[in-house]
């Protein structure tokens, strides 16, 4: 397999919105924390069993299922209610090398290099917390995300959620950016692995499906959207030291035939079946 880069023309003020989990990273970044916060005694093993049912039922709802979004939103507030902010992003950085670090997708990040050489501002878009995302971002060379906002007193989360980023909130975040920094979405790009995140992808005008679920690729297909597929995670230094280029054009060109030619196919089908 050749090892092409994708390349984007240069453009003027444009985006690039990511999802974070099984697009960027080949995990759930809110679980991956699950087992330092249960050693310093944030959480139960009760807890982690049900924060990850609960992330769970909301990615099996789909895009339209707004109650199991307000359950897993109510949840997590009752969670992290009474929790030190700074605990927290302390444990995060002292762990963001080793839970994150290595299940980065290499894929992920040539793309994400692709759009910023193109002066394309990258946005991770996520429903884990801020205090999660903002460093993970970093880690990537990613200043811009649209992530949870927990309410914070007294240093402390009040059990109350400003900005809950999951599903048609995502769209919310990304709209209000796009107008204060002058987006024309319909020249912003936008990546997922999940139906829960179609309002996203059907608010710009390239959209994309990476590593997609079973409705997500369904309504790829049905629209002729990319379809991609990333499989290999790398450490930041190894892709630092040189190695070999993700051929991300090839699976580009791969996705883009592939949605193409079955959706003409389905087209046919149906075509047949009304005759």
């Amino acid at each position: 397999m050749s090892h092409l880069r994708l390349h984007f023309r240069p453009v003027g003020r444009s985006a690039a919105f990511f999802d974070l989990d099984k697009t960027v990273i080949a995990k759930s970044s809110a679980l991956a924390f699950g087992r330092p916060f249960y050693r310093d005694g944030l959480i139960s093993r009760r807890d982690v069993v049900k924060s990850a049912y609960a992330q769970l039922m909301f990615r099996l709802g789909g895009a339209g299922d707004e109650h199991a979004m307000a359950r897993t939103r109510d949840y997590l507030a009752a969670l992290c209610k009474g929790w030190r902010v700074e605990q927290v992003q302390q444990i995060v950085a002292e762990t963001l090398d080793e839970l994150i670090n290595p299940y980065v997708y290499a894929e992920a990040a040539t793309l994400i290099s692709e759009h910023q050489a193109a002066g394309r501002d990258v946005v991770l878009v996520s429903a884990s917390g801020e205090e999660m995302v903002r460093p993970i971002g970093a880690l990537l060379g990613i200043t811009d995300v649209i992530a949870t906002r927990m309410s914070i007193v007294d240093g402390r989360y009040s059990g109350e959620i400003e900005f809950y980023a999951a599903g048609p909130n995502k769209v919310v975040g990304v709209r209000k950016m796009a107008a204060e920094r002058g987006y024309d979405l319909g020249d912003c790009y936008a990546y997922s692995d999940s139906a829960s995140d179609l309002p996203l992808l059907e608010s710009v005008g390239h959209p994309s499906a990476v590593n997609p679920d079973r409705a997500l690729r369904r309504a790829a297909l049905e629209n002729t959207w990319p379809i991609l597929e990333f499989r290999n995670p790398i450490p930041l230094g190894r892709r630092l030291r040189g190695g070999p280029a993700v051929p991300v054009a090839a699976a580009l060109g791969v996705g883009v035939g592939a949605a193409i030619a079955l959706s003409i196919y389905a087209r046919h089908r149906r075509s047949r079946a009304e005759v």
